[in-house]
């Protein structure tokens, strides 16, 4: 999304506030992704949103990998364990899913908080699947993360590994918290998706679709 995009969310802004701990609406994916074009009303709505974070160190892009509009969330405002810079958007994104998406299904499947988000990180200069040659991975330019399992508050972890296939509880939270994610974010693979992904989901905010 270019100069355009970033104008109209702005404008929309001003009269339609945008805040992440907001039940999604129709537009909330499309606004969402249109603050990766005004970095300046990414970091607004995070603070509205009583999001904490700080400033990522910019890698300028090289070789199309780097990011200029990082950020570093505060584990007290988004629950990833170690958390890692991202594109301001991404973090937007992850918010909401956490809030809107993970919180209640948690307590809803498992009856149980949820205490943290473990992941594989967000950025990496590499290309998909890390092969030698084809187009950069999201991850590249930090615009998409990679979580591998749920810590609830009951000390109980599930993962995306262990618990895809189980048919119960564990499996429908799983299930649930991947398809909410596809109403925040672009991308969103699981398991249902290849074998690349049997451990973990991937979400990002790039230009294809994808739900799976």
């Amino acid at each position: 999304m270019g100069v355009t995009a970033a104008i109209v969310a702005s404008d929309l802004d001003r009269y339609w506030p945008l805040d992440l701990r907001d039940p999604p609406g129709v537009f909330t994916q499309w606004r969402i992704r249109a603050l990766a074009a005004s970095p300046d009303l990414c970091r607004r709505v995070l603070a509205r949103s009583a999001v904490e974070f700080r400033a990522a160190s910019p890698r300028p892009r090289v070789g199309g990998c780097g990011y200029v509009d990082g950020v570093v969330p505060a584990a007290a405002s988004i629950a990833l364990d170690a958390p890692p810079a991202m594109r301001c958007a991404l973090a937007a994104a992850t918010a909401a899913w956490e809030r809107r998406v993970v919180e209640p299904a948690a307590l809803k499947h498992l009856g149980s908080k949820l205490a943290e988000i473990r992941h594989f990180g967000s950025y990496s200069c590499r290309n998909v699947y890390g092969r030698t040659t084809g187009r950069r991975s999201q991850h590249a330019t930090a615009n998409a993360l990679d979580v591998a399992a749920f810590r609830l508050a009951d000390g109980r972890t599930v993962s995306v590994l262990g618990d895809w296939s189980d048919g119960g509880a564990r499996g429908a939270f799983l299930r649930e918290v991947r398809d909410g994610a596809c109403g925040l974010f672009a991308g969103v693979l699981s398991p249902d998706y290849n074998a690349a992904h049997r451990d973990h989901f991937h979400f990002d905010l790039g230009p294809y679709d994808v739900c799976r």
